[in-house]
């Protein structure tokens, strides 16, 4: 009988011991272009958060939110490509930014050609300082999709 208990009690009581280091998370921004070689832009960022959420929306949230959970994976391959880039990291986010633009009926329809970029934003004095950390090379939305 202990054994399952200790095998389920690490999920049910939280370590928070797992962050190494809190720091400042990039922001993912993508942006469509013509060509492989075009100019992108303009940057957009993905998955804005919400200026508002009422009350009734986060009880709903503690919950079901696979949509935030997918954001936080999102994040996490955000960090890994800036601090140690691997294929695996960009094609999730090419993947999964490649998926929220399907379901918008015009996107890439005449820029079908798809880059993100990871920045971070800084203040320095009153100035909002933004770096750009990592940038992928523009990919074709339909091979991506097809994947």
């Amino acid at each position: 009988m202990f054994k399952p208990l200790a095998l389920l009690a690490p999920a049910l009581i939280p370590s928070w011991n797992f962050f190494d280091v809190i720091a400042p998370s990039p922001r993912l921004e993508y942006a469509l272009c013509a060509s492989a070689g075009g100019k992108p832009g303009p940057w957009q960022i993905f998955r804005p958060l919400p200026r508002r959420v009422s009350p009734l929306t986060m009880l709903g949230r503690l919950l079901w939110n696979p949509r935030w959970n997918e954001t936080l994976f999102l994040v996490s391959c955000a960090e890994r490509l800036v601090q140690n880039p691997t294929a695996h990291s960009e094609d999730e986010i090419f993947r999964r930014l490649a998926a929220d633009l399907a379901r918008q009926p015009d996107a890439g329809a005449s820029k079908p050609w798809l880059s993100f970029r990871l920045v971070f934003l800084s203040l320095e004095g009153d100035d909002l300082v933004e770096t750009e950390l990592f940038r992928a090379q523009p990919r074709r939305l339909a091979d991506i999709v097809a994947r």
